[in-house]
């Protein structure tokens, strides 16, 4: 039986980490490590055995000990300081997490010379700036971090890389692009619109809807379509290569509000809140995802339109 270590198992991402392998219909343990309680029941699966603990992923200790009993043979690594807003707000937590908790992570696989898969999980906030001529962005375009959060990102791949030719450790590398879904907090841009828009019409409250920069464009890929990469690279990925996952089309923010708005059926106007805006927020991040598809044969099953009907539709039942 297949056995799954998963960080950041209490996340948005992890949940339909689960769900994706409770639809293979095959048994396997799951082992969820978070610093937060679960807001889902991860006991209700039928093929899918979970089992949770509480931690700090910091505490290398309590990591050693769990890595020592469980002995995974995979590992997706989620947990993350996941919000560029709040590395700018708070750049040595968000780097001393984002990077710490790894090396903890890898220190007691090669400790422990397990033969066991590491997902390392990274974003497109690496590339950073770039221009529309890079468009669609490659895997061996240049990393240039302009977050404090990117910057953290990078490291971490830049540390897989030192375990895997170093030490020989078995990890796959992504940078993920956006990914939306239901069950996202609304402390990121989709669901915050998303949340904001229910709100006004179910309260019949002013048609004003707070944003930040409209105009910049995005690659944003359903989390269905997100956690099955994951399942297939943490299967078919090369050892010590990095994937885009994306869908490989970029859509402005002022498109998303245009679509959120047309499925609510209301009009509003926008508010801009300078707060919103970042130090040096990329204009534009597309990714190409041509490599993803070649290595695990994976194509996206969800439109842009599908995800964010299926945002509304959670927000609209959660408020």
């Amino acid at each position: 039986m297949e056995k799954y270590l998963i960080t950041g198992f209490s996340g948005f991402v992890s949940k339909h980490f689960l769900e994706y392998l409770e639809s293979l219909s095959k048994q396997v343990t799951v082992y969820g490590l978070d610093i937060n309680y679960p807001d889902f029941i991860y006991s209700s699966y039928s093929k899918v055995k979970c089992t949770f603990n509480k931690i700090d992923l910091l505490d290398k200790s309590k990591v050693d000990n769990i890595i020592f009993q469980f002995k995974p043979d995979y590992i997706l690594h989620l947990a993350s300081y996941s919000s560029v807003a709040f590395s700018w707000k708070n750049p040595v937590a968000s780097f001393a997490n984002n990077t710490n908790i790894f090396l903890n992570l890898l220190e007691q696989i090669r400790a422990l010379n397990l033969k066991c898969r590491i997902l390392s999980v990274g974003s497109s906030e690496e590339y950073g700036n770039v221009f529309e001529k890079d468009i669609p962005l490659l895997e061996s375009h240049k990393l240039n971090p302009v977050s404090p959060y990117a910057v953290a990102r990078v490291s971490q791949e830049m540390l897989s890389k030192v375990y895997v030719e170093g030490f020989g450790l078995d990890i796959v590398l992504t940078r993920s692009f956006n990914h939306i879904g239901p069950g996202q907090r609304n402390i990121f841009v989709i669901p915050s619109f998303a949340s904001q828009l229910v709100n006004i019409k179910k309260n019949n409250l002013p048609a004003e809807l707070t944003t930040g920069n409209l105009a910049i464009i995005r690659d944003f890929l359903d989390v269905r379509d997100v956690v099955k990469a994951y399942y297939l690279l943490l299967h078919k990925g090369e050892k010590g290569q990095v994937y885009n996952v994306c869908s490989g089309f970029g859509t402005s923010l002022q498109t998303v509000v245009k679509i959120m708005t047309e499925i609510l059926g209301m009009n509003v106007n926008i508010k801009i809140d300078e707060s919103l805006i970042r130090p040096s927020d990329n204009s534009i991040i597309v990714g190409n995802n041509d490599k993803l598809k070649k290595a695990c044969d994976w194509e996206t099953e969800y439109s842009l339109e599908d995800s964010i009907r299926d945002v509304v539709n959670y927000w609209s039942n959660v408020l």
